[in-house]
């Protein structure tokens, strides 16, 4: 079993009810949903001007599966939710990163993990410090060493739900 961290992002549509949607569906392809950050609101990063501002979580999840069929899972919600990837950093219905995988690292252009920028974000970092206040990164370093660069992410809402299962939370019950 594999523990890992995903960043979830919408800025289309209903953008909460899309995060807690996907949630759900990686829920329902064996993606076991751990816990969840609060929802953070942020402004867009890179891509073109005027989009609407993205919605962000982070989801502790387990996975019984290799790290490379826990992206295709990933990759297949997006595509359920009708993922388009016309222009990068562009906008989306929904956009699903790994971000880390415990005890895993890897610089494959198919699964790069370290998600190769998630340090510099603070829409990654801030929910990701949520659930876990001082991650170890796969080169030994703690996330709280790192400088994060974007700025600008704020709470929206309250942590998304968790399907009820032993040993399930969100970021409000540690």
């Amino acid at each position: 079993m594999l523990t890992a961290h995903l960043g979830l992002g919408s800025n289309l549509g209903d953008r909460l009810a899309t995060l807690q949607a996907a949630l759900d569906r990686l829920d329902d392809h064996d993606v076991r949903i751990d816990a969840c950050s609060r929802v953070w609101a942020t402004e867009p990063v890179g891509g073109p001007e005027g989009q609407p501002e993205f919605l962000n979580v982070v989801a502790r999840v387990t996975w019984s599966g290799a790290p490379l069929d826990l992206l295709e899972v990933a990759n297949a919600v997006e595509d359920e939710f009708g993922r388009v990837r016309n222009e990068r950093w562009g906008p989306r219905t929904i956009d699903i990163d790994v971000l880390l995988i415990d005890g895993f690292a890897s610089d494959d252009p198919r699964l790069t993990v370290p998600h190769p920028r998630m340090l510099e974000r603070a829409f990654v970092m801030l929910p990701l410090l949520e659930l876990d206040p001082d991650p170890l990164l796969p080169d030994g370093r703690r996330a709280l060493q790192v400088t994060m660069t974007s700025g600008g992410a704020r709470p929206f809402a309250p942590p998304l739900a968790v399907r009820d299962r032993p040993g399930a939370r969100d970021a409000r019950t540690r």
